[in-house]
C-alpha cells in the first residue's frame, strides 16, 4: 500500500508539474508564434498597400480584387514627369503693359513598368495569400469611392481574421487575443489595412511592427 501510495503521489507530482509548466510557457509560446505570424502577415499587407497606392496613382481608384491588382502590376506603366516653375511676359489688355506670368511646366521624362518599379521578382503573385504555413487562406479585399466633405474619394480595405492566422493555437488564449484592447497590440479580432469609411491607408497594428520591418 505504501509503495502504491508513493507511485500515485509521484504521478500527481508529474501531472501538477506539467500543468504549472504549461500554464507558464503556454502564453509565452503563444505570444512568440503570434508575433512571428503577425509580422509576416503585416509585411504582406504592406506590399498590398504599395501596389494599391500605385494602382490609384495610375488609374485614379483602388483595385477591388486581387486579380485586377496583379494584372495591373504586370501591365501597368508609370509616367515619369518633372515639374518646374517658369515665367513669361504677356501683354495685359486691362493695364496695357507687359506683365509677368508664372506657370508650372510639366515635362514627361519617360515611362517605367509598374512591376519593375515595385517588385524585383514574382512575389506579387502571392499578394492574396495569407502567409501562414499549413493553411490555404486569402485576404479579404474591397474598394469603393465615398463622399468625404463634398469630394468623391477612393478608399480600400484589406483584412484577415486572427482566427485564421492563429488557427492551430490554444483556443482560450486565442479568445483573449481576439478581445485585445491595448496600445501595443493589434486590437480586435482582425488585422485590418485601410478603411471603407475613412480616407486611410494605415493598418490597425502598433508601430512596433513598422519599426521591426
Amino acid at each position: 500500500m505504501k509503495l502504491a501510495l508513493q507511485a500515485v503521489l509521484w504521478v500527481l507530482c508529474i501531472v501538477f508539474s506539467y500543468q504549472i509548466y504549461d500554464s507558464i510557457n503556454g502564453p509565452i509560446n503563444f505570444n512568440e508564434t503570434k508575433n512571428e505570424r503577425y509580422a509576416d502577415v503585416i509585411n504582406r499587407m504592406k506590399e498590398i498597400r504599395k501596389a494599391q497606392i500605385a494602382h490609384k496613382d495610375v488609374r485614379g481608384v483602388y483595385a477591388n480584387n486581387f486579380d485586377s491588382l496583379v494584372s495591373f502590376i504586370e501591365t501597368g506603366i508609370f509616367t515619369l514627369i518633372e515639374k518646374r516653375d517658369s515665367s513669361y511676359m504677356e501683354y495685359d489688355r486691362t493695364y496695357r503693359i507687359d506683365m509677368l506670368r508664372e506657370v508650372v511646366v510639366v515635362d514627361t521624362l519617360g515611362f517605367v513598368p509598374v512591376k519593375d518599379s515595385l517588385f524585383k521578382d514574382d512575389s506579387y503573385k502571392l499578394l492574396s495569400q495569407v502567409p501562414v504555413e499549413g493553411i490555404d487562406a486569402k485576404f479579404s479585399i474591397k474598394a469603393n469611392v465615398i463622399n468625404k466633405n463634398g469630394y468623391r474619394v477612393p478608399v480600400f480595405e484589406v483584412k484577415v481574421a486572427k482566427n485564421v492566422i492563429l488557427h492551430d493555437q490554444d483556443k482560450d488564449l486565442l479568445k483573449q487575443e481576439n478581445e485585445t484592447v491595448s496600445v501595443d497590440g493589434v486590437n480586435g479580432p482582425e488585422i485590418i489595412l485601410g478603411s471603407l469609411t475613412e480616407v486611410s491607408a494605415n493598418g490597425n497594428w502598433p508601430t512596433i511592427f513598422d519599426a521591426n520591418n
